[in-house]
């Protein structure tokens, strides 16, 4: 058997192989955030022989919203729908964990009729005040208790592609002064505060995971060197999983078009420096290489996106092909 067909136990959780598909808006939400048979469809079809579904990101305020039809998990009118889910995910043999999330000063202005806010003030962002980061913190926190209330294993926190908790952490967005941003501990501050309380919310038996903005790609942003010290961070605040991605610069930078494994580098170096699994991610395609990265202990998990995305049995025609 290949190394990216062997299970991993995390936390009393089986997954049955190494393969993760990771957050990536479908657009099958409702206009109102919540699940629809389509989108249900969609990540059941996609779970049939991998090892974990991370359902995409999940608005935990209203004010948070970048799209249209994203998926919300602000309101407990929701969790009805991520019941079904939950059944539908459980029924395929898979745990099931949502990315719960706020887009901060990316937000979509129209679509949430307002300012966008974020760490700090630009021309199109409004700064929050301390007393609005307590209140989105609780709401982060509220969103995770609809997970596990609706049967889910787990939650993972959005802190890459430039999201509200990624804004927190990189200097490029955080000109703050007080005491959430300045220096690299100050930025983690925020980050953090929102991933203990989330821990505290789960509890000690399910899943936390958290995908890390790692590098923003630009001479004034995060490094390496800063994520290693922020995984670390998250780790000792009760993270179980780390999924390590870009971070200002997305998740698809334009410059690694056609480079394989282009976020693989950050998350070795993550890895050398935490006791969790680490998830690997960045235009991964061929089941070999995915193969090789965890066979050369490079990795524990590789997310395998847009090539499940555009074939729902890439997985099963990998494990024909390995």
């Amino acid at each position: 058997m290949s190394k990216l067909f062997e299970p991993l136990v995390v936390k009393g959780f089986t997954l049955r192989n190494r393969i993760v598909f990771p957050p990536m808006q479908s657009g099958r939400a409702d206009f109102d955030g919540s699940i629809t048979s389509r989108l249900i469809n969609f990540y059941v079809r996609r779970s049939t022989h991998i090892g974990l579904p991370i359902v995409e990101h999940a608005y935990v305020d209203l004010l948070g919203k970048i799209g249209p039809k994203q998926l919300g998990i602000y309101d407990d009118a929701l969790i009805s729908g991520y019941e079904k889910l939950a059944v539908a995910l459980h029924g395929v043999g898979v745990p099931a964990v949502v990315q719960i999330s706020h887009a901060g000063g990316v937000a979509n202005k129209k679509v949430i009729r307002n300012q966008p806010a974020g760490p700090s003030s630009t021309g199109k962002i409004r700064m929050l005040e301390t007393c609005e980061l307590d209140n989105i913190a609780q709401q982060f926190a509220a969103a995770a208790k609809r997970a596990v209330t609706a049967g889910f294993d787990g939650v993972e926190l959005h802190g890459a592609h430039g999201y509200l908790l990624n804004q927190f952490f990189s200097p490029l967005l955080n000109k703050r002064d007080d005491e959430y941003g300045g220096s690299l501990q100050k930025r983690m501050c925020f980050p953090l505060k929102v991933t203990q309380l989330v821990r505290q919310q789960l509890g000690a038996n399910k899943l936390l995971l958290y995908r890390l903005g790692s590098d923003d790609l630009a001479p004034h942003g995060t490094h390496i060197e800063d994520a290693i010290v922020f995984a670390q961070k998250l780790v000792e605040a009760g993270v179980d999983i780390l999924d390590v991605s870009g971070g200002m610069c997305g998740s698809n930078p334009k410059q690694f078009k056609h480079v394989k494994g282009y976020f693989i580098s950050q998350a070795i170096a993550i890895k050398q420096n935490v006791n969790v699994p680490v998830i690997g991610v960045g235009g991964i395609t061929e089941p070999n290489y995915a193969n090789a990265l965890v066979q050369e202990g490079k990795v524990d998990l590789v997310a395998v996106g847009r090539a499940l995305w555009h074939d729902a049995q890439w997985a099963q025609k990998a494990i024909t092909n390995l």
